[in-house]
């Protein structure tokens, strides 16, 4: 995934997979390529998003699940920021696509960049969940 803003940012965000199970951790790595703004946090942020109801009667509700800080502070150019986010501590279910073309659950990984004028840039990316078999786990 890459976030960028012509001639003030440029940032590349690499994570190992994009399915995961309920019980697993996401790994990644943020590399900044160009830095020309003043950062002063960066957050990622897993978003679930619900819908109902089909045709133009669709409802659609938004929630972040949770917002995790990985870094404080100006980053320079060159700089790697490591990311592991445990998925296991917190209230996920899995992944639903048209449950009788009336139900859909979805999840976004959220990179938050914000500024020191506290603007946010931000770019997110679908990531399917899925229910593992738990008793071979244990």
């Amino acid at each position: 995934m890459e976030v960028g803003i012509e001639d003030c940012l440029h940032i590349e965000f690499e994570y190992n997979q994009s399915k995961y199970s309920l019980r697993d951790t996401i790994v990644g790595k943020v590399y900044f390529l160009l830095v020309r703004l003043r950062i002063k946090h960066m957050e990622i942020e897993i978003r679930r998003r619900e819908s109902t109801g089909s045709g133009v009667d669709v409802y659609t509700d938004s929630e972040t699940i949770t917002k995790f800080e990985v870094m404080d502070g100006a980053p320079a150019k060159g700089e790697i920021v490591p990311v592991r986010l445990f998925l296991g501590g917190y209230d996920l279910t899995p992944t639903y696509k048209r449950v009788g073309d009336k139900y859909t659950v979805r999840y976004y990984l959220n990179l938050v960049l914000v500024d020191e004028d506290d603007r946010r840039y931000f770019k997110q990316q679908e990531i399917v969940l899925w229910r593992s078999n738990y008793s071979d786990e244990t």
